[in-house]
């Protein structure tokens, strides 16, 4: 997706996280996108971790996009939610035949996680996903004040 950002749109400076902390000065960004990011960041610590690191490298009103899955309520997801809410530690969280790691997340909790910015929109979507099952989204726009 960055690659096809580039050759698209080459006078924009993407940038990706090769660790902990974004790789950007203090309050040098106009804006930071998340795109299927937090479903990959099954830890709430880690998440409000990533939180901090958007807020420190954003300048005064610049902006983050989030767009990310919630919660479904069908019995596929229900089933593993319970299935590895133990093991993975967070309900919600779950592991793909594949071996890749997913979370849904609860709106409350999205709701907490972004309360330091200013919510301009939070939007219910629903997606198709790379396996072709139908999901609960979100996108959020929040302003840094």
């Amino acid at each position: 997706m960055i690659e096809r950002g580039r050759s698209e749109n080459p006078s924009i400076d993407f940038q990706t996280m090769k660790g902990r902390e974004i790789e950007l000065t203090d309050r040098s960004a106009d804006a930071v996108i998340l795109f299927a990011v937090l479903t990959c960041i099954i830890g709430d610590e880690d998440q409000k971790y990533l939180i901090k690191e958007i807020r420190r490298v954003l300048k005064p009103g610049g902006i983050v996009y989030v767009n990310d899955f919630l919660l479904n309520k069908d019995a596929r997801n229900l089933v593993r939610y319970e299935a590895f809410a133990e093991k993975l530690g967070v309900y919600g969280a779950f592991e793909l035949p594949e071996g890749a790691v997913c979370r849904h997340h609860d709106e409350k909790w999205i709701r907490e996680l972004f309360s330091s910015f200013c919510i301009k929109e939070f939007e219910h979507i629903t997606f198709t996903t790379m396996n072709g099952h139908t999901s609960n989204g979100f996108y959020l726009v929040g302003v840094l004040s």
